[in-house]
């Protein structure tokens, strides 16, 4: 049985995710668009850092012609006028690998270098690379060392050509993090070894289900729960929820009075308990705190790992779109306005001039979690600080939704969470944002992404536009309906 350098690390992170990945595939949950998204730009990545390596050669056979990848990649060793090579393929024992860089330091000797799309270096990066070196070794080739090549956060695009050498940071793997030949000679052994068993092991549910990436089995190893678990409750330690299940308390509803809860817990508990929604004694005076006109806004943004325009940097946030219902005065008519980049062009300057235009003299601009807008508008002012009035004026204006409710309300369907996603459907039932063809923020990254590509059809940009758009006012014609349902409750004895 061969494993790849893939499944190798899959084991690192949980032997029952390897036993799947080999044997029950079919369990595993279908690739979002999420996950190919990452994919797609790790690889676009990788293209980039081969132009480090003027002259390398790339091994081009794919996975189903491996064996002609490792006859390609012999030839290439051998060929001493080949300064590196992409994707070489080596089989070792039990194990192929194929590194992303093997550049040639002499003659005879060569240095491995792993590429990655993140930061900074990651633990668990140590046993990409160990079972490479490993490998390499068993194969005869003289390693002369390693190396980490991610991306430099710290790099600002000047908009016309990548500088290779800076975009990148090479590094070696921090001592503390290395993993010697002897550890990674274990795990391959018991990975073999249980491979070679007729069942999956016995491995529990735990971090390792989402650390260091989120395991593609998770739904079959974690099956749903019931939407009052004890695990709901917000932020309850591990600890807490394995005392309770330890007493037979499953439900939210059966945690005794005198059981030891937070004070937000303890409200969670008897709103379920009641099927009544709680009031805090200070939403009313929260609310008074709001002037007309009023504007509920929403931004959308994208954080490719490869910057597109001028002043950007790796993962920078690229606003593309923004929403905003806007109300003149109480219990008046809730105009709708909006903002989507259409084009491949830099969005940011379109972006905060309509930006601007909608939300003028708002006397408060309602957002659901306000550092995500004002990270973004702290952003878009250090790029644009010719517009830095207008940015103070909305950043002064912008009042936060999510603590009012956090610390005043608790409907019974919050179901534990604040989220808006949780709140909304809760509070405005006819508001779900189940049907909705784009229903989270990834989600609108990638749709935009395929609405701005040239390559789309007209038919599909259309369409693609509609859910966009549907999405985004959704969340804001979402906090107009809120607030209108927060008046509307009784008040609550002052405390």
């Amino acid at each position: 049985m061969r494993i790849s350098k893939s499944k190798f690390v899959a084991g690192v992170q949980c032997l029952k995710r390897l036993y799947f990945e080999v044997h029950q595939p079919e369990l595993a949950t279908g690739a979002t668009e999420a996950a190919e998204a990452v994919m797609e730009q790790g690889q676009q990545v990788g293209l980039e850092a081969r132009k480090a390596f003027a002259g390398g050669v790339l091994v081009a056979d794919d996975h189903e012609h491996l064996d002609d990848a490792i006859r390609a990649t012999r030839e290439l060793v051998g060929n001493a006028e080949v300064p590196a090579i992409f994707e070489a393929a080596f089989a070792y024992g039990s194990v192929l690998v194929r590194a992303d860089v093997l550049e040639r330091r002499s003659r005879s000797r060569y240095r491995l270098v792993e590429v990655k799309s993140s930061t900074a270096p990651k633990p668990h990066y140590a046993f990409d690379i160990g079972i490479q070196k490993l490998v390499l070794s068993g194969a005869g080739i003289h390693l002369e060392g390693t190396r980490l090549m991610h991306l430099n956060r710290n790099y600002v695009f000047d908009g016309q050509a990548y500088e290779v050498s800076r975009l990148f940071v090479t590094v070696e793997i921090p001592k503390e993090h290395a993993v010697g030949d002897a550890e990674i000679s274990k795990r391959l052994d018991e990975q073999l070894r249980i491979l070679g068993q007729p069942a999956p092991p016995d491995v529990k549910p735990g971090r390792q289900c989402e650390d260091p990436v989120l395991c593609e089995f998770y739904n079959h190893c974690n099956p749903g729960l019931p939407s009052d678990h004890v695990s709901v409750l917000p932020r309850i330690r591990s600890e807490k929820v394995d005392d309770l299940l330890a007493s037979g308390i499953l439900s939210v509803r059966q945690i005794p009075d005198d059981f030891p809860l937070s004070r937000t817990q303890r409200r969670v508990v008897d709103a379920m308990k009641s099927g009544k929604t709680w009031i805090g004694p200070d939403l009313a005076r929260a609310l008074a705190s709001l002037r007309y006109p009023i504007c509920f806004m929403d931004f959308e943004t994208v954080f490719p790992a490869l910057p597109r325009f001028a002043g950007l940097r790796p993962y920078d946030q690229l606003p593309f779109q923004w929403s905003v219902h806007r109300q003149e005065r109480s219990g008046g008519p809730i105009q709708r306005h909006d903002y989507l980049a259409e084009d491949i062009a830099d969005p940011r300057v379109p972006f905060l001039e309509s930006l601007c235009r909608a939300v003028k003299g708002a006397g408060s601009i309602v957002v659901y979690n306000e550092g995500f807008e004002s990270d973004r508008l702290d952003e878009l002012l250090q790029w644009l600080p010719e517009y830095r009035s207008e940015i103070t004026r909305i950043k002064a204006a912008m009042w936060d939704l999510l603590p009012v409710i956090r610390k005043n309300v608790y409907h019974p369907l919050f179901g534990g969470s604040y989220s808006l996603k949780s709140v909304l459907p809760a509070l405005v039932p006819e508001m779900s944002y189940d049907g909705l063809a784009v229903m989270e923020g990834a989600q609108a990254g990638i749709a935009w992404g395929r609405f701005i590509d040239p390559a789309t059809s007209a038919e599909e940009k259309a369409q693609l536009k509609q859910e966009l758009l549907e999405y985004c006012g959704q969340d804001t014609l979402g906090l107009a309906r809120i607030l209108e349902v927060l008046r509307k409750l009784p008040r609550a004895p002052a405390s």
